[in-house]
């Protein structure tokens, strides 16, 4: 095609001109990139670290006093109808006080249907010693209460339980969660010891859920609580994390700001660079026009000469804004050598930056195109 042609011919005659335009539009594409992908990254970091290892939409009865003892049938009943639940787990929990050598401490004895809990706080990955809870009455600390009372694995201990009296427990194991909250008062054990303990027979505290769009969370929820009725209270994540959500949202208009803004310079500097070639190029548009090329055609060199730098800078942009992301991970690093945000690259953003760029180019193009096709042979004859 001729104007595709024409458009090359005037891109590669002046190089370090289409360089140096090149190079300002991948700035722009890899600043969109770079930042673009941090925040992602921070964001993905925040809600792990938040929510990644607890319950995301929880079920318990209206009245926090009374367990649910339908909990298998409300499984097999409701929530298995929704594709979006993940992990679906059981829980116990009772106050009580842990007693050594005169010595107390208040904790929460947490009873958890093992192998379903398991996919939801990572027992496994957290304990640092000792093994988890296997048989009646074993259980698993924190490492703060750990320190703190001075106990030891494989001893056991007096709990007193609430409305129950004095019961004896072996700590078998020590965990971190990294929440001090929870690593100084939750005592973990299986579901059937808390059950037997506190003589409630099988039921459970709460349902915990992880879902597979935890933003989608209040939306199951609610449909939950439809489907449950005035008897159960159905919560969500982001009810309990409204300052989360707000710094989250925050995050993301600032970014959509930036990238806004960086793709407005970009516009401006191709039309400006564009509309003085066309200066540049009557001379060559008038001879073109004086052989016979249309106005039309005309307008297309310089449309394809935006889309041609789009291309070229959006490829320089991705590359580099990627590599700048990888370069940030490397350099900003907890003292254990982690990076303080992961790296996370998504396929659709990416492709996105680049076709904003591609587009950005090729609209910036439309006032030099249009300035092209007025120019008269006549004028330019009469002006040398």
């Amino acid at each position: 095609m001729l104007p595709l042609q024409i458009a090359w011919r005037f891109l590669t005659s002046s190089k370090g001109q289409t360089l140096m335009i090149v190079l300002g539009i991948s700035i722009g594409v890899s600043v969109q990139v770079f930042i673009g992908s941090l925040i992602q990254g921070l964001q993905i970091s925040l809600v792990d670290a938040t929510i990644g290892n607890s319950s995301q939409v929880t079920i318990t009865r209206e009245d926090d006093t009374e367990y649910i003892d339908d909990y298998q049938s409300i499984t097999s009943e409701f929530l298995n109808q929704y594709e979006d639940i993940d992990v679906v787990s059981y829980a116990i929990d009772q106050p009580g006080t842990l007693i050594d050598d005169g010595e107390t401490n208040p904790v929460l004895l947490r009873g958890f249907d093992q192998e379903r809990s398991n996919a939801i706080y990572q027992f496994d990955e957290k304990l640092i010693e000792g093994r988890l809870p296997s048989t009646d009455n074993e259980v698993i600390v924190g490492d703060v209460l750990f320190e703190d009372m001075n106990l030891a694995i494989g001893s056991s201990y007096e709990m007193n339980v609430v409305n129950i009296g004095s019961v004896m427990v072996e700590i078998v194991g020590v965990y971190d969660f990294g929440v001090t909250a929870i690593d100084e008062s939750w005592m973990i054990s299986n579901l059937g010891t808390v059950q037997s303990l506190i003589g409630v027979g099988d039921v459970v505290s709460r349902i915990e859920m992880q879902v597979s769009e935890p933003f989608d969370a209040d939306i199951i929820m609610r449909g939950l609580q439809t489907d449950l009725g005035n008897d159960f209270e159905v919560t969500n994540w982001k009810d309990q994390n409204a300052d989360l959500l707000s710094g989250l949202n925050g995050q993301s208009v600032s970014s959509i700001m930036i990238q806004v803004f960086v793709t407005l310079s970009v516009v401006l500097g191709i039309a400006s660079v564009l509309a003085i070639t066309v200066l540049q190029k009557s001379k060559q548009l008038g001879i073109l026009k004086a052989m016979g090329i249309k106005d039309k055609e005309a307008s297309l060199i310089f449309l394809s000469e935006g889309f041609f730098l789009g291309v070229f800078g959006a490829i320089g942009g991705v590359s580099l804004g990627l590599g700048l992301s990888y370069m940030f991970t490397k350099f900003a690093v907890n003292p254990d050598g982690t990076p303080v945000i992961d790296l996370y690259i998504d396929p659709q953003f990416i492709m996105l930056s680049a076709g904003i760029a591609i587009l950005a180019a090729s609209l910036a193009s439309l006032i030099p195109a249009r300035r092209s096709s007025k120019i008269s042979v006549i004028e330019v004859i009469k002006n040398g």
